[in-house]
C-alpha cells in the first residue's frame, strides 16, 4: 500500500536486509514452524545478531538506539511472513519497554543485553483463568518475605511461554489494597526459579508456530532485585504502555489486510469461470473495490497515528478506535477473500485459509475489542 511519510532513505535499507533476512531464515521453515507448534530458540539469536531485536534499546545496553519507526518496520515485515512470528513483537516493543521505563539501572544492565541478542526471550504474564479484561482483579499474589516476594498463581494464554526465560508477571502485593488496582505490581520471573513451571503448550486454533502456554507459580521465591518499578504501581505502569501494546495490534492487522487483498488480487486475475477470469465479475470487482478502499483508510490513520506516537503524544483513544476498527476489519477481509478463493481458500496450501484462521485473535489479545469501544465511550464523556 505504499511507504509510510517517514521513511527515509535508511528505513528503506532497513527494510531491505530484514527482508532478506526472513527469506533466506525465516520464509522457507515457516511451514515447519507451524506443523512443530514453536519457533526455534536459534532464530531468535540470528534475529538479535543481525540487530532486529529490540532497535529501540540505546547503544549503552547493546541496543541501537532507534525511534520506533524501525519497530514499525520490523512488525511490517515480520507480518507480511506470517502472525506467528508475533512473540517477537512482542519481546522488543511491548515487554522490553517495561525494563527500559520502570527498571534500576542494574536492571536494565543485567537483562537488556541478552534482550537485544536473543540470548533472554521476554513473556508478559497477565491473563489468569479466571481474569481477562478484569485485571484488577487477578488472583496471583507476591507476598513479601524478608528480602523476597513468594509468588502463588497461574497465568494462562502467555505468548513466548515456552520459550520465554524472563517473565514479567502482573501479581497483587497487596490483597487487601482498595481500590484493588493499587495492589498490583510487575515481578521479573526468570526461568529455573523454584517454584516456576509451565503447562502444556496451548493447541490454537490459528497462530500455530506461536508458542502459547499456562504458567504456574507455587511458592515461587523471587528476590526484591526483581520486582519492576515501585510495588503497587504496577497498573499504572501497565496503564502508560498499553498504548503501544494496542499500536503493535493495529500495525499487524492493518498489513494482515494488505497481505490479503494482493493475495486475492492476483488469484482473481488468473483463476477463470465461465470462460474469463473472475476478477472480470461485477461482484468480485465491488468486493475488492470495498476492501481496497477500507485498507487504504486505514493505513492512513495509522501512519497518522506511528507519527503522534513516535512524537511523544498522548493517543489513547485513537490507538483504541485503531485497534479495534483494524483488527474488525482484517477479520471481514479474511472473510471476504476466502470467499473469493473458493474451494481453494478452504486448503491448507493456500496462504488466505492461514490468516482466515490467524486473523480473528487479534480482536482479543491486547485488551478485547469491546474493552477498546468502553475507552472510547469513556473519553467521550460517556
Amino acid at each position: 500500500m505504499g511507504k509510510y511519510r517517514f521513511e527515509t532513505e535508511d528505513h528503506e535499507l532497513f527494510r531491505k536486509s530484514l527482508r532478506k533476512f526472513l527469506q533466506k531464515e525465516v520464509e522457507p521453515s515457516y511451514d515447519n514452524w507451524e506443523e512443530d507448534r514453536i519457533i526455534p530458540i536459534d532464530i531468535w539469536r540470528k534475529m538479535g545478531e543481525m540487530g532486529f531485536l529490540c532497535p529501540h534499546v540505546a547503544e549503552a545496553y547493546g541496543g541501537l538506539g532507534l525511534d520506533f519507526s524501525y519497530s514499525v518496520i520490523i512488525l511490517e515485515e515480520l507480518e507480511r511472513v506470517g502472525t506467528s512470528l508475533t512473540g517477537f513483537g512482542l519481546h522488543s516493543d511491548i515487554v522490553v519497554p517495561y525494563i527500559e521505563s520502570y527498571g534500576t539501572e542494574a536492571q536494565k544492565k543485567h537483562w537488556l543485553p541478552g534482550c537485544v541478542t536473543g540470548d533472554h526471550i521476554t513473556a508478559v504474564a497477565m491473563t489468569e483463568p479466571g481474569t481477562g479484561s478484569d485485571l484488577a482483579n487477578i488472583a496471583t499474589t507476591a507476598i513479601r518475605d524478608g528480602n523476597d516476594y513468594i509468588v502463588n498463581g497461574q497465568k494462562t494464554f502467555i505468548t513466548n511461554g515456552i520459550n520465554a526465560d524472563l517473565v514479567l508477571v502482573v501479581v497483587k502485593t497487596d490483597p487487601k489494597k482498595e481500590p484493588k488496582h493499587n495492589g498490583i505490581s510487575l515481578l521479573i520471573v526468570e526461568d529455573g526459579m523454584a517454584g516456576f513451571s509451565r503447562g502444556r503448550k496451548l493447541n490454537k486454533v490459528g497462530m500455530h508456530a506461536q508458542d502459547t502456554a499456562e504458567l504456574y507459580f507455587e511458592n515461587c521465591r523471587v528476590p526484591e532485585e526483581n520486582l519492576i518499578g515501585d510495588e503497587g504501581k504496577g497498573f499504572r505502569y501497565l496503564m502508560e504502555k498499553l498504548q503501544q501494546e494496542r499500536l503493535v495490534v493495529a500495525i499487524a492487522g492493518q498489513v494482515a489486510s494488505e497481505d490479503m487483498v494482493e493475495m486475492t488480487l492476483e488469484h482473481v486475475k488468473s483463476r477463470k469461470a465461465f470462460g474469463k477470469p473472475i476478477g472480470s465479475f461485477q461482484n468480485t470487482q465491488f468486493k475488492l473495490a470495498e476492501i481496497v478502499t477500507k485498507v487504504e483508510i486505514g493505513k492512513t490513520f495509522l501512519e497518522s497515528l506511528i507519527e503522534d506516537h513516535i512524537a511523544g503524544k498522548e493517543i489513547v483513544t485513537k490507538v483504541s478506535m485503531a485497534k479495534y476498527w483494524l483488527t474488525e476489519t482484517a477479520k471481514e477481509i479474511a472473510s471476504e477473500c476466502m470467499q473469493l478463493h473458493g474451494g481453494y481458500g478452504y486448503m491448507e496450501e493456500y496462504k488466505i485459509a492461514r490468516r482466515y484462521r490467524d486473523t480473528p485473535v487479534a480482536a482479543i489479545y491486547a485488551g478485547t475489542n469491546e474493552i477498546m469501544k468502553t475507552i472510547i465511550a469513556k473519553n467521550l464523556g460517556l
